[in-house]
């Protein structure tokens, strides 16, 4: 061993020096070389920190920088993900996106441009006019469809949802169904008003009748009963005037 190197190292170093740090790292670290003014010094750590990518060997893994467009890579020739102003695609990290894609700022990828889809029309709706449907000659009849898909940045917009044009009906006058229908149901009610009232008024007379009875039956029961005076014509006994 030479004298500069030591083999009492912390921070993950199996070998280090004064001067440059760790040399080689324990198994399982990473070994990368951090520059600090005009010195790099060599440290150990689990996993290679952004900007640079791992590579294993049977005597040491090392952390190799990615690309200078790269801010996180697989291999130095394939980035997963882009430094700022760069867009990814397939690996590479570019300024512009190729034709038929466009760049996304919230993933900074190149992505598939979306164009709008949408529904088919629904039939067309009755004729109207001030939302009825009769009185009228002239109205309007509209028909709509849904989004289904609603484009990226660069689709194509999505068409108009609803469409109206003008339509002709046979002119005929509007039946007061509501009107007759409202008279009915007011008349119905009045009847059922009135049969409850009348109700109401044959209830409180059976129970008044009945009380009258029942008192008039009970000031009986308290009255002494009168004897019976007797007949005077049936006690008289007949005379024979003959003699």
């Amino acid at each position: 061993v030479h004298p500069n190197v030591s083999q009492g190292c912390q921070g993950g170093c199996a070998t280090c020096s004064d001067y440059n740090g760790c040399l080689s790292c324990k198994p399982r670290l990473f070994f990368v070389l951090e520059r600090i003014g005009m010195k790099q010094i060599g440290v150990c750590l689990s996993s290679c920190p952004s900007g640079y990518y791992g590579t294993r060997y049977p005597d040491i893994n090392k952390c190799a920088k990615c690309k200078a467009d790269c801010d996180t890579c697989f291999t130095r020739n394939f980035c997963t993900k882009c430094k700022s102003g760069f867009y990814l695609y397939s690996g590479k990290c570019l300024e512009k996106c190729p034709d038929g894609l466009e760049a996304s700022n919230h993933t900074m990828e190149c992505t598939s441009i979306v164009h709008c889809e949408a529904s088919e029309w629904s039939p067309w709706s009755p004729c109207t006019k001030k939302g009825k449907t009769c009185g009228f000659k002239r109205g309007n009849e509209v028909r709509v469809r849904e989004i289904i898909q609603h484009p990226s940045a660069k689709g194509n917009p999505c068409p108009a949802t609803s469409e109206s044009r003008k339509c002709v009906v046979q002119r005929k006058r509007c039946q007061k169904e509501g009107k007759g229908k409202k008279n009915r149901e007011e008349k119905r009610k009045k009847i059922n008003k009135d049969e409850s009232k009348e109700t109401r008024q044959e209830s409180k007379g059976r129970a008044a009748r009945r009380q009258n009875r029942e008192q008039r039956e009970n000031n009986n029961k308290m009255q002494p009963k009168k004897r019976k005076a007797p007949n005077k014509e049936q006690d008289l006994v007949p005379v024979d005037t003959a003699h």
